[in-house]
């Protein structure tokens, strides 16, 4: 009886982990260049779902990226359904044709990012203020880029693995 449980427990965890990975997309088109995508002005418009889907928030979003050469300044303004405004500035370095790094205020550590063919993977631990105490939550981003102007990002929350919320927004190019 404990084989079963423990076969099943495995099973079950398997079927959790999300087996998608940037090089999937190597050979796909259109590519997304992050750092030309959101090189400019951006508007944004998503969703936040709860762990079984229903949909707790909305939100707008107004996005200006700078690009140097080598790192990207992207300032985001979040402007939620509920009255709330979030800001964040990121600064995203270009590793190599493939590789990127991250920081922004309320995240912690260095987000990596993976970047092929359409796809964008950027993993992070983000500081989220829940009832005046901020929780480390993790991160599971991916932006895929549709055409030259609009991009969708799926973005799964997990808190000790679980998943705790997820996030859709469309990337609206000016």
């Amino acid at each position: 009886m404990r084989t079963i449980f423990v076969l099943l427990f495995i099973i079950f965890l398997s079927g959790c982990a999300n087996n998608m990975k940037p090089t999937d997309f190597k050979d796909q088109k259109p590519r997304l260049v992050i750092e030309d995508f959101l090189s400019g002005n951006v508007k944004a418009w998503g969703i936040l779902q709860n762990r079984s889907g229903k949909v707790m928030r909305q939100f707008s979003a107004v996005l200006n990226g700078a690009w140097d050469g080598k790192q990207l300044i992207l300032d985001e303004k979040f402007n939620w359904s509920d009255g709330e405004i979030q800001t964040r500035q990121w600064k995203i370095n270009k590793i190599d044709e493939h590789n990127y790094e991250g920081v922004a205020g309320d995240v912690v550590g260095t987000a990596k990012g993976y970047s092929y063919g359409p796809a964008f993977k950027f993993e992070y631990v983000l500081l989220v203020p829940v009832k005046g105490k901020e929780m480390k939550i993790t991160f599971d981003d991916w932006i895929f880029k549709q055409d030259d102007n609009v991009a969708i990002n799926r973005a799964v929350m997990k808190k000790f693995g679980f998943k705790v919320a997820e996030l859709t927004v469309i990337f609206v190019k000016n």
